[in-house]
């Protein structure tokens, strides 16, 4: 295994639900903290939303490793913004000799 090129900085956020008064939820995104993370794409789909079909793009994420139950540790139910760019995060697993990396993988498109 090569040494992956952590060159790409994304903001790690949390899907944050307050009650709205009303019996729903208000949602934000709040910020959990900046990764530096290698980025590639390995492919795309074609998913059906109502009468139009939008394309979703995954990528595979390289990030350093975290702790399990550290707040630096992505999770499934998180997210990773880049500028405009939003990567839904699907899975998260050890990667490399030791484990010293995170192996992320992702969607963006489904805003």
């Amino acid at each position: 295994m090569s040494t992956p090129k952590l060159n790409r900085k994304l903001v790690l956020e949390e899907l944050n639900r307050v009650p709205d008064g009303m019996g729903g939820f208000a949602e934000s995104w709040v910020s959990k903290g900046v990764v530096w993370a290698n980025l590639e794409a390995r492919g795309s789909v074609e998913r059906q939303v109502g009468a139009r079909t939008l394309p979703v793009v995954k990528y595979r994420i390289l990030t350093r490793a975290a702790p399990f139950g550290a707040d630096s540790r992505p999770r499934p139910d998180q997210r990773f913004r880049e500028e405009g760019r939003s990567f839904d995060i699907l899975a998260v697993g050890d990667y490399g000799e030791n484990a010293q990396y995170l192996e992320i993988w992702a969607e963006e498109g489904r805003q």
